[in-house]
């Protein structure tokens, strides 16, 4: 098997340097780079529009006063220091009810030695 010559490297070179330099000019960075939302929309007007936008939310994003039950939050977070659940109604998978049982027997051992830690504030 022979080497090729240098002057084919030479020639293969140019070649794909003139072939790179043509396809380069079919490139699409150009579109890339236009005053629209998105490709082809063709739609620098309503760019402009969102752009200058004051405020685009909404009017009642700023209310501070959401609606809320605070009896039902103070009780749901009471029953997570406690570690207890409240059980799902109409459970179909006996995986599910298993991993219940078991973590309601682990829950009714009695505490061991160590002491409790004091609440958190």
């Amino acid at each position: 098997m022979s080497l090729p010559s240098r002057t084919n490297l030479n020639r293969t070179a140019a070649v794909a340097l003139v072939a790179g330099t043509i396809l380069g000019g079919c490139s699409d960075l150009y579109y890339d780079r236009r005053e629209t939302i998105a490709l082809g929309a063709d739609d620098a007007v309503a760019g402009n529009r969102a752009i200058h936008t004051v405020d685009p939310w909404p009017r009642r994003v700023e209310n501070p006063n959401l609606a809320f039950n605070g009896e039902r939050m103070q009780s749901a977070v009471e029953r997570y220091q406690r570690n207890r659940v409240i059980e799902p109604v109409n459970v179909s998978s006996t995986a599910y009810q298993n991993a219940q049982q078991a973590a309601a027997a682990a829950a009714a051992l009695p505490p061991t030695s160590a002491s409790a830690a004091a609440p958190v504030k």
